[in-house]
Formats: structure tokens, C-alpha cells, sequence
């Protein structure tokens, strides 16, 4: 009978969804519906959208984990994630929506070749590329925690569970294209939220009160109850290092890792273009306030459930891996229809991410590419029917990527995978972001190599400089690298070379005639 209610409980929530795509497609009459909900959205819609989409699983499971692996040490994430969301929406958004309403842009690679007056596509092609790599490999990993989810909670086959979520995500979103995506994520995100305020009161309130909590954790950790934490996480295997019993250089490098994670706000194309479909920047200021809400009650949320998870459950009770700490509670403490919600709330998580990383995938290849590049003379009818054809094709690809995933690591590969994506993302796009909107010395030349050197950084840290590190007898530097993760060493890289390539780039210089003007144009008063 619990089984019922919690399958009821997803039905309900696959209804809406479905409802919401088949409402969107109403409204879909070209492109600029498809791609940006035709300029017209108002603050709750975007705030909630950029919030559900900039999260995904890892919030939810990843998130979770780490609160019950390293304690308050997780919190430095929460300070990552504000600093993040409030840079964007503070300090970017507005001239970034002011310079894109000027180019009249629907895509982050539009509004990036109009300023940077880059006429030979190359831009374009970079950053399409780019995306359609990442995003296949950041969905693939979305799609494998589908399977899990559905494994957690109901018992079901992983394959069966990725492929009942992914169908979910398949129908509404090539039918309601981004206006569809958002709505979602204003339904998902509420979900989210609530889901991640509620869940650590009712495990507190499991515990007679607060000194007994932290009487229970202090007796498993004291150092789960610290800012440094009792070590770092290994990124890939969640396996806590051994305490080290104070501000170590590795635990400060640790922090630094876990704050850098909220960069990928200052420009990730999946964030940046819901700035896009803002109707107005008045709509700002309170989609700020909105956004950076929704950031500290529900990120908090996530490492309290984590926190209070670990003082209530060991590790072997929850199945033997931290990530499944919302699970099993949900499933223990909750009624049976409820924990239908907690399933449902993980597949928000997971689905909200996963949409908009598609509909943005696909504006790369066929705004950004196939009409920009090589067809301009294309409807927007005929744009439309081609971008749902891709957005399949891409959906195919993330499916295939997610089952590889469960065949070839079912219990370690999705996170790693998930981090990986993001960050590739980020340091792709995020530096040449920032660099535009404040810079106005920033070339196209120097964009392309930034965005190359970003990519490439990615795997590079991730993959060729550890051994390197180890050949040449440098482990502890491996083990520095290992808690400070990819984004931040790509980032700062790509940053320079964008400068240093730009400042020596004269051509390219020659180019941005009224660029200055535009900037300090873009930065005056509301």
C-alpha cells in the first residue's frame, strides 16, 4: 500500500508536467518562444527557473551527502552558491540585459558576437561546441540520477527509472520549448524549496532537542560540528579524509574549492539566458531578492538534512553511501504519500536541470549554428521544427551517456560526472561573461582562446595533472589539487588568457569601435 501511495504521489507530479508542456506549446509561435519564452517573463518565473535550473541532483543527493559526510564544513558551499547567485543577479544581470535588448539576442552566443563584433562565426561554432559537449555529459549524468531516484525510493531497476524520467523531460520539453522549461521549474523549484525547509525540522524534531543532536555528533566527529570540517570529500568516491584537527593549508584550500563552485553563476548560458527572457530589468531587484531566498533557505536546508541525517542514521542503515541520506529519510520519518513528494522533489531537482540544459544545447546547434552559420534564409516555422527534431537527437545522446554511466560506475559515477559538466561550462563561458560586460578592451580573438583554454582546462586538471603532479613527486600538490577541484584553476587560466590575448590582439582592437560607449551605457542608472 505505500508503494501506491508513492507512485500516486509521481503521478501527480508527471501530470502537471505534462499539463504545463502541452499549456506552453500554446503559447509557441517562433523562435524567439522557443529559445528565450519571447521576452516576456516576469521576475517569480525567471528567479525560480535560474534557481532549478543552476541546481540539480547535486543538490539534492550531492548536497545532502556532503552535510553528512563533512558536517558544517558543507556550509562553505551555501557562501559559494550566494556569492554566485548574488554576483549574477546584483552586478551582471542588469547590463547584461541592457546590452542583450540592444542586440536584440536570444542566445548567449548572439549577445557575445554582437559585442564582440565578431563576423566570421567562429565564436558561434566555439561556444555551440563547447555546449553540446558539456550539456550531453551534465544531462547524461542528470539522467543517470533519475535511476537512482527511482531505485532509493521505490526499489525500482535503475535502466527502468532513468527511462520513465527521461520520457517525463522528453514530451514536455519538445513540445513547449523553453517557455515550458520554466514553467516547470516555477512548479519544480516551489517543490525544492519546501521540500528542503521541511525535511531537516521533521529529522530535528526526531532528536529529544538540540544538545542531544549535537551531543550525538560530537561523539561520532567533533570536527563535523567545525568550518574546516573533519577533511575533504574526495570529489569522486565521497570518501572523508582522516581529521586533521584544525585550519590546515589543505583544509583552506578545501573551503576554497567548495566556495569556488558558485563562479558557474557569472555566465553559464543556462543561468544567463533566463536574463534574456526577462520582459524588463525592472524585474531585477525582485528577482534578486527571490533568487538569493530561495539560495540560503533551501541550500541550507539541503546540508541541515545532511547534518541532522548523520546524527540519526549510520552509514550502513542508509545503504553504505552518504547520497542516499534523503532517501532513506524521507522513506523512514514521512508518511507514504509524502515521500511520493520527496521522490517527486528529486526529480525536480533533476529535471529542471536537465530541460534547460537541452533547450540551451539545441539553440547552440541550430540558432547558433545551423541558421547563423549556414542557413540564415530559414523560417522561424521551419526553425521551430528543427530545433524540436535536435532537442530530441540531444535527449538521445544525454540517455545514451546516462546508461553508459550505470554500466560502467553505478555507485561513483554520477557526481564526478555531474562536477565535471558544470565546470566545463563555467570556465568555458564564465570569464569570457565577465570580461564582456566590464571590459570593453575584450576581443573576439581573445574570447575564442579563452573559451578553448577554459574547455581544455577542464579535462586537464582533471585528468593529465595529476599524474604529472606524481611523476615529478609532488603528491601533496595532487592531493591540494584534488581538494581544490577543476573549476577555479580553468577559470583563472581562461581569464588570462582572454586578457592577455585581447591586449595583444591590435586588429582585433581596431574593431570594437562604440563598444566603450555601449558598456557605460549598459552601467548607468535604472
Amino acid at each position: 500500500m505505500d508503494t501506491v501511495w508513492k507512485l500516486l504521489a509521481v503521478a501527480i507530479y508527471a501530470s502537471v508536467l505534462l499539463v504545463i508542456g502541452y499549456l506552453a506549446s500554446k503559447r509557441m509561435k517562433d523562435i524567439r518562444d522557443y529559445f528565450a519564452g519571447g521576452k516576456r517573463l516576469g521576475f517569480i518565473n525567471v528567479a525560480f527557473s535560474a534557481r532549478a535550473t543552476g541546481e540539480s541532483a547535486w543538490l539534492l543527493l550531492g548536497l545532502t551527502g556532503m552535510g553528512y559526510a563533512v558536517g558544517v564544513n558543507a556550509f562553505w558551499v551555501v557562501l559559494g552558491e550566494m556569492l554566485g547567485v548574488g554576483g549574477a543577479w546584483l552586478i551582471m544581470s542588469r547590463r547584461f540585459k541592457r546590452l542583450t535588448d540592444r542586440y536584440d539576442s536570444i542566445t548567449v552566443p548572439d549577445y557575445l558576437e554582437s559585442r564582440l563584433r565578431d563576423g566570421g562565426h567562429w565564436l558561434r561554432l566555439i561556444a555551440a561546441g563547447s555546449l553540446v559537449v558539456f550539456v550531453a555529459i551534465y544531462a547524461g549524468a542528470q539522467v543517470f540520477a533519475t535511476g537512482g531516484a527511482f531505485n532509493s525510493f521505490l526499489g525500482w531497476d535503475h535502466y527502468v527509472g532513468a527511462a520513465v524520467g527521461f520520457a517525463i523531460v522528453l514530451i514536455y520539453i519538445t513540445q513547449g520549448g523553453f517557455t515550458a522549461v520554466v514553467w516547470s521549474d516555477v512548479f519544480q523549484g516551489s517543490l525544492m524549496f519546501l521540500g528542503l525547509v521541511a525535511l531537516p525540522i521533521v529529522g530535528f524534531l526526531e532528536y529529544t532537542g538540540m544538545t542531544h543532536l549535537v551531543d550525538t555528533l560530537r561523539g561520532i566527529d567533533p570536527h563535523l560540528l567545525s568550518l574546516h570540517g573533519p577533511g575533504p570529500a574526495d570529489k569522486i568516491t565521497g570518501v572523508v579524509a582522516p581529521s586533521t584537527g584544525g585550519w590546515t593549508i589543505g583544509a583552506i584550500i578545501g573551503v576554497l574549492g567548495l566556495v569556488a563552485i558558485g563562479i558557474g553563476f557569472w555566465g553559464s548560458p543556462q543561468v544567463f539566458v533566463r536574463f534574456i527572457a526577462l520582459r524588463s530589468e525592472k524585474e531585477i531587484g525582485k528577482g534578486a531578492a527571490v533568487a538569493l531566498l530561495w539560495t540560503i533557505f533551501a541550500d541550507s536546508g539541503a546540508v541541515l538534512v545532511g547534518i541532522v541525517g548523520r546524527g540519526l542514521y549510520t552509514k550502513e542503515q542508509i545503504g553504505g553511501h552518504q547520497d542516499d541520506i534523503l532517501p532513506y529519510m524521507a522513506v523512514t520519518i514521512l508518511p507514504a504519500f509524502f515521500a511520493g513528494i520527496f521522490i517527486a522533489m528529486v526529480l525536480s531537482a533533476i529535471m529542471s536541470t536537465i530541460d534547460s540544459l537541452l533547450v540551451v544545447a539545441s539553440s547552440a546547434g541550430v540558432r547558433d549554428y545551423w541558421q547563423k552559420s549556414r542557413h540564415p534564409e530559414m523560417s522561424d516555422q521551419q526553425l521551430v521544427s528543427l530545433s524540436k527534431k535536435v532537442t530530441l537527437v540531444l535527449s538521445l545522446i544525454a540517455f545514451g551517456i546516462g546508461i553508459g554511466i550505470l554500466l560502467y560506475d553505478k555507485e561513483n559515477g554520477v557526481f564526478w560526472t555531474i562536477i565535471f559538466g558544470w565546470s566545463g561550462i563555467a570556465a568555458t563561458f564564465c570569464p569570457v561573461m565577465i570580461l564582456s560586460l566590464f571590459w570593453s578592451k575584450l576581443t573576439a580573438l581573445g574570447a575564442k582562446c579563452a573559451m578553448v583554454a577554459g574547455f581544455l582546462g577542464v579535462p586537464f586538471f582533471k585528468f593529465a595533472a595529476p599524474p604529472i603532479l606524481t611523476r615529478m613527486g609532488q603528491d601533496d600538490m595532487v592531493g591540494y589539487l584534488g581538494a581544490l577541484d577543476v573549476l577555479l584553476p580553468s577559470f583563472v587560466i581562461g581569464f588570462a588568457v582572454a586578457v592577455v590575448v585581447s591586449v595583444l590582439d591590435k586588429k582585433g582592437q581596431a574593431r570594437l569601435e562604440g563598444v566603450a560607449e555601449e558598456l557605460r551605457d549598459a552601467a548607468g542608472r535604472v
